[in-house]
């Protein structure tokens, strides 16, 4: 493609798999593909390397979007590529550091290349010498620096010679869809889209589940959600949020359970729903953003009892994490601002003062089945909405 930019992709993870190597791989290629619909791409892939040929009609941002939310990126940059001749290498060198940063003129700088490529004649101490030679000769005030540069200039020789500068950080792990699919619970806190976040990582594909109780929680509240799954949904490869009608159910529950274990019953009563819900739409597990002793609904018997209620294994990926490091990775993912938004969930506002925090398992589960609720969940699940995000983040209509 004479109207492309080329792009290397380097692979982390991936390319310690064996034989099933290529079904990561290609996974991957077609994740990307998906966030830079609608534009040209031709793609060619080598040991622990996948090349993108992009048009350069697609928006920088587009691209960068692309390859910085998809799991299984470690890292990527523009890059020129060159026959195997040290002088095509050089001349190459000599346009590639005529853009930014090198273009600055100064600081410090050194080479690095990689020979997958034993054969070439040159090693790769000779071959950075010589590129070192190149960067001096463009920009005489900058100098080498091997252990702490301002800039590097990389070169690989494979197939052909590759040369890049500055390449950007991917989110690393596993291509998402390739270890299944589940259902997350999304509450609207700061927890739960760390989750998403952390189990797409390891390549599981989510929908997500609100549970929203108008009018004791409010339209804001349900918008501050939507907003998290489509901020979430480039992770995900897209999402489904579907957002259960919670009213009847919570009143119901508030009515028929002592008042010390009304948020063990909501919870218990969600993950009913979650389950079913997770079922139909050909999920194996559930996906909560629960940490151990955060809350006293997340005490070990509490969530002992509350996994009771689900067929579906329930995976706690924050369960280890100190509150300060998921905010960190909040922050980081970009969900944090919008988390602590002043618009409380349904669990929060009926909470009582003083929950039970170390709950016996067979009695909770005989009192939750005494309430006689499920004829209340099963209406919930059937005037369940369903909000559609695609790969990008934004809704679809």
């Amino acid at each position: 493609m004479n109207d492309a930019t080329l792009y290397l992709v380097k692979l982390g993870e991936i390319s310690l798999k064996g034989l099933n190597r290529d079904f990561f791989e290609k996974r991957l290629k077609n994740n990307i593909k998906a966030k830079l619909k609608g534009y040209r791409t031709q793609i060619s892939k080598q040991k622990g390397r996948i090349f993108f040929e992009i048009s350069n009609d697609c928006p920088q941002t587009t691209i960068d979007m692309a390859f910085s939310t998809t799991f299984g990126v470690v890292g990527y940059s523009k890059c020129l590529r060159c026959a195997k001749d040290i002088e095509e290498i050089k001349k190459t060198a000599a346009l590639i550091i005529q853009d930014e940063p090198f273009s600055k003129g100064t600081g410090t700088f050194k080479s690095v290349t990689k020979r997958a490529d034993k054969g070439f004649a040159l090693n790769s101490y000779q071959i950075d010498c010589m590129l070192g030679e190149v960067v001096h000769e463009t920009y005489p005030l900058m100098t080498v620096d091997v252990k702490h540069p301002n800039y590097t200039i990389f070169c690989e020789i494979r197939d052909k010679a590759y040369l890049y500068t500055s390449p950007k950080s991917g989110p690393g792990g596993l291509p998402v869809t390739t270890a299944g699919k589940g259902m997350l619970l999304l509450s609207g806190g700061i927890d739960s889209p760390v989750a998403g976040y952390r189990m797409a990582q390891r390549g599981l594909k989510m929908d997500c589940i609100y549970f929203h109780a108008y009018p004791y929680t409010s339209d804001e509240a349900l918008e501050k959600v939507k907003t998290l799954a489509g901020i979430i949904a480039v992770y995900l490869q897209g999402t489904r949020l579907h957002v259960v009608p919670f009213t009847e159910p919570q009143l119901w529950i508030k009515q028929h359970s002592q008042i010390d274990e009304t948020t063990l019953m909501f919870r218990a009563a969600m993950m009913k729903v979650a389950n079913a819900i997770s079922v139909k739409q050909e999920g194996t597990c559930i996906v909560t953003g629960e940490a151990l002793s955060q809350v006293a609904s997340q005490t070990l018997e509490s969530m002992s009892f509350t996994d009771s209620m689900s067929e579906q294994l329930v995976l706690r990926p924050l369960v280890g994490m100190d509150k300060q490091e998921i905010m960190n990775l909040a922050v980081k993912i970009g969900t944090y601002e919008t988390s602590i938004l002043p618009y409380e969930d349904c669990c929060v506002i009926f909470s009582p003062k003083h929950p039970l925090v170390h709950p016996d398992k067979q009695t909770e589960t005989e009192h939750y089945y005494h309430m006689e609720i499920e004829g209340l969940l099963e209406e919930a699940i059937a005037h369940t909405e369903v909000f559609d995000f695609g790969s990008d983040g934004t809704l679809r209509i």
